[in-house]
């Protein structure tokens, strides 16, 4: 039917051609017009152009339609531009076939877009890259990971830590690494796994990203606590009843000590016999009594002391201005600067910065690294302690406790937070510990940086 349609049309075009060359030929040969044949041979190159186009209509029409598929632009119609064309069947096929591909595209499109809501919803960071290092996608979580806003090739990661870069050139798919590094005075421990795979002729790594060292630190401190529940418990339990004893026993010695003398029983059938009670032997029995019940009550203060690390007070949020809190940190110990003549300075930038957390609770993480500061500093011949705070670049607040101290050395820096453990004689390490426990309550961390001789600073990150 298509097809005889458009035999009739081109049939009727050709006949209405051929009668106006006719008339052409016949004003040119039996009449002395002029201007009427010219005018017929402009109409006769009209006709002839018409033809033509309509002849060429499909040909233009598939070669659009191809264009459009080649260039992804699914925005064109195919709708018959001359009335009663033969060619309706043909331009409804392409524009159901443009259509489709529309719809196809569409539904890619919001595949696409779902699976990015996804990637970037995800708490775990995620990053695609090529053979060469190009960064072809990365995950919000991978970005706050490694602070940065946007990431073109990994090796752009070189100014936080090259050992992650070499890490994530070599590892490959299938492997689960760790690695360890610090960056702005932050610990971070990645637990990085790589997948590869291949498109489009090109090979990628998928790698997921995951900073464990909270984590980490969260189990490690809940198995102190545990053992601490434990030995305290036992400890307590046992020290107790020897202090009641000991007290007892004490108390009745005073009772034979203040009489005259003392009766001892005899041998079974010789009654009793008095003698003389040996006051130089009872005193020393006391005495050990006495020592006892006091090193006793000791060990239980002491117990008592650890206890604190497992009872750590839900904090009070308040809003408070940091200027205040370095104000009172200065107040308390503003004597014990002067009489060691330690320079004591403090900065918070911008000026009335502010931070959400319970200030009595951070008081005392502060007191507790000011004390450290200040026992690190008794062979300092020009002591100086600086507290500061700033925000940092993804607007957390940061709290910083310097000095210029002995240090603590590389090896130790680890082991510091460790509860019992202290590198001071008359240390009970538990002041860091206790530190640690309070900052992870506000949902933050405490790290350390140190050169000895040189600098050591405590990082409150909140």
């Amino acid at each position: 039917m298509v097809f005889k349609r458009f035999s009739v049309a081109v049939f009727t075009r050709t006949v209405v051609l051929c009668l106006t060359v006719f008339v052409l030929i016949y004003l040119i040969t039996k009449t002395d017009f002029i201007a009427t044949p010219f005018i017929v041979g402009l109409l006769i190159i009209a006709q002839m152009y018409s033809l033509i186009h309509y002849v060429q209509k499909t040909n233009r029409d598939i070669a659009r339609f191809f264009d459009s598929i080649k260039y992804s632009d699914f925005t064109q119609s195919f709708q018959p531009s001359i009335k009663g064309s033969s060619f309706e069947d043909l331009n409804r096929s392409l524009s159901d076939v443009i259509e489709q591909f529309r719809k196809t595209r569409s539904e890619k499109e919001e595949h696409y877009r779902y699976l990015q809501i996804v990637i970037q919803h995800v708490g775990i960071g995620l990053m695609v890259f090529t053979a060469d290092g190009k960064v072809e996608l990365i995950n919000a979580a991978a970005k706050r990971l490694l602070k940065v806003n946007n990431v073109d090739n990994i090796s752009d990661l070189a100014g936080m830590s090259k050992s992650l870069v070499r890490t994530l050139q070599k590892i490959a798919g299938g492997e689960n690494i760790l690695v360890k590094f610090v960056n702005d005075n932050e610990l971070f421990q990645l637990s990085i796994y790589a997948t590869e795979f291949k498109m489009r002729d090109n090979q990628y790594k998928l790698i997921s990203l995951t900073n464990i060292q909270n984590e980490l630190e969260e189990r490690e401190m809940e198995a102190w606590q545990n053992l601490i529940r434990v030995l305290t418990h036992e400890i307590m339990n046992s020290v107790t009843p020897l202090i009641s004893l000991s007290s007892t026993a004490s108390s009745l010695l005073d009772g034979v000590m203040r009489s005259e003398e003392m009766v001892e029983p005899g041998t079974r059938g010789m009654g009793q016999v008095k003698i003389g009670a040996d006051k130089e032997s009872l005193g020393d029995v006391k005495g050990a009594l006495d020592t006892i019940s006091r090193r006793s009550q000791g060990l239980l203060h002491f117990v008592d002391d650890y206890r604190n690390l497992t009872r750590i007070p839900t904090p009070n949020f308040q809003t408070f201005r940091i200027d205040d809190l370095f104000a009172r940190i200065r107040k308390l110990f503003n004597d014990r600067f002067q009489v060691r003549n330690i320079e004591f300075k403090t900065s918070a930038n911008p000026p009335g910065l502010e931070l959400t957390a319970d200030p009595d609770l951070i008081e005392q993480v502060i007191i507790n690294l000011v004390m450290n500061s200040i026992g690190a500093l008794t062979e300092t011949s020009t002591p100086r302690i600086r507290l500061s705070a700033k925000t940092d670049s993804r607007g957390g607040i940061l709290i910083h406790v310097a000095d210029n101290g002995q240090g603590i050395p590389e090896e130790l820096q680890e082991k510091i937070f460790i509860p019992f453990f202290t590198t001071r004689k008359e240390g009970s390490g538990i002041g860091l510990s206790l530190s640690r426990q309070i900052m992870r309550a506000h949902k933050g961390n405490i790290a350390v940086s140190s050169s000895p001789g040189e600098e050591t600073v405590f990082t409150l990150r909140f």
